[in-house]
């Protein structure tokens, strides 16, 4: 897990690196602890898209692709879910084999893992739709 914070709110522009971060934790908690005795100070989290920027700003590209909604320079906000079957979050065929499952979930998950630049809320709808997938082809076996 790699975590971020700041010890004031950060604005988009100038975008300030984070007061602390840390990353290898295997809990959320754990990388606070440690976020906080590598700044001295007590911190508090914020929403994950400065985290993002943070790390996009490492990987050499710019925080944010564009400026938010509002455009007060805060990070966008989240869009809704979108209501669709677990089919098509994974982009499949109810009739879908279990590798057939697996080879759309692993390619979907890179598009979509936060620490691939996706975000957090698709990214755990595509778990919950590939468990899902996952135990409807274990109650009901593919047909040859």
């Amino acid at each position: 897990m790699w975590a971020a914070w700041w010890t004031v709110p950060p604005t988009r522009a100038p975008f300030r690196k984070p007061d602390a971060f840390e990353g290898g934790a295997l809990t959320r908690e754990e990388a606070r602890r440690a976020a906080e005795r590598a700044a001295g100070v007590s911190l508090t989290e914020i929403e994950d898209a400065w985290a993002r920027a943070w790390s996009n700003l490492l990987l050499g590209k710019p925080p944010f692709s564009s400026l938010g909604a509002s455009g007060d320079g805060g990070p966008r906000p989240a869009k809704p879910p979108q209501p669709s079957s677990v089919w098509d979050t994974l982009g499949l065929a109810p009739a879908a084999t279990v590798a057939e499952i697996k080879r759309a979930y692993r390619q979907r998950a890179l598009q979509a893992h936060p620490d691939r630049g996706g975000d957090a809320a698709a990214f755990r709808a595509l778990h919950t739709a590939y468990e899902s997938a996952l135990r409807h082809r274990a109650k009901r076996p593919a047909r040859k």
